[in-house]
C-alpha cells in the first residue's frame, strides 16, 4: 500500500484556490474591493515570500464565512468552482492523481486552504481524503475562527499524522509515500516523506530540488 499525497494551490491547481475565493467575493460585490483586494494581494506576497502569519491571514479569510448564512456561501462556491476553479484544473493534474488512483495508492490533497473552499475541489479530482485548515463552525454556521492546527508548513505535519493516527497508520505504514508540491513552504513535510516530488516549484523549491536530487514536474 502507497500514500500519493498532493499540495492544492498551483500544485493540482494552475492558481491558488485560496487568493481566487476572496477574488470571487470582491467580483460579486460581497467584499468591498478598495477595503479587501490589497490585502488579499499583500497576504499572497507573504505567502510566497515564506512570511505569511497564517493566524491573520486566517482571521482576514475566514471571518467572511462568519457573516453568511452556510446556503448562501454554499451558492456562491457552485459559482466559484465554475467561473474560477474548473478553468485552474489541468489535463496533467488530473491524469497525475488517474495514475495514482489506478494503483489503489492512497490519495491525500493536503492543502493550507480550508476545508470549505477546498473540499468541493477535492470531490472534483475524485480524492476521497482531505486534510486541509478547518474553519470552526457552531450549529452549521461558521463562526469566523480556526479549529485545531492550521495545515500550513510544519503544521502540515502535526495533521498528517493527527490523521494517519486516527486509522491506526504512520507514514511506515505505506511501502512507499510520496509528496506532490510547488512551495517552499512545504519544505518540512517534503522532507520526511521517501518520495519528495516538486511540481510547478517556485524558485526556492526548485533551488532546494535540484540539490536534494529531487524530480522536478510541470503539473501546467
Amino acid at each position: 500500500m502507497n500514500l500519493a499525497l498532493f499540495d492544492l494551490d498551483n500544485t493540482l491547481l494552475n492558481g491558488d484556490s485560496d487568493f481566487e475565493w476572496s477574488q470571487f467575493l470582491i467580483r460579486i460585490g460581497v467584499l468591498d474591493r478598495e477595503l479587501f483586494a490589497a490585502q488579499n494581494l499583500k497576504f499572497y506576497e507573504q505567502y510566497k515570500a515564506g512570511t505569511l502569519d497564517i493566524h491573520a491571514f486566517l482571521d482576514f479569510q475566514l471571518k467572511p464565512l462568519s457573516r453568511h448564512p452556510r446556503s448562501t456561501l454554499d451558492i456562491w462556491h457552485r459559482q466559484f468552482m465554475r467561473e474560477s476553479v474548473l478553468p485552474m484544473v489541468t489535463r496533467a493534474s488530473r491524469e497525475l492523481v488517474a495514475r495514482h488512483q489506478a494503483a489503489d495508492d492512497v490519495c491525500v490533497i493536503i492543502t493550507a486552504t480550508n476545508s470549505f473552499v477546498t473540499a468541493p475541489i477535492a470531490r472534483e479530482f475524485g480524492i476521497a481524503h482531505l486534510i486541509a485548515t478547518e474553519p470552526e463552525h457552531r450549529d452549521g454556521e461558521f463562526t469566523g475562527r480556526v479549529a485545531g492546527v492550521p495545515s500550513f508548513k510544519e503544521g502540515k505535519i502535526t495533521r498528517l499524522n493527527e490523521w494517519l493516527d486516527a486509522r491506526g497508520w504512520t507514514l511506515d505504514s505505506f511501502a512507499d509515500s510520496t509528496f506532490y508540491s510547488d512551495s517552499h513552504n512545504d519544505l518540512p513535510l517534503l522532507e520526511i516523506v521517501r518520495h519528495p516530488v516538486a511540481a510547478n516549484p517556485d524558485d526556492t523549491l526548485r533551488t532546494h530540488a535540484e540539490r536534494q536530487g529531487w524530480p522536478i514536474i510541470n503539473l501546467r
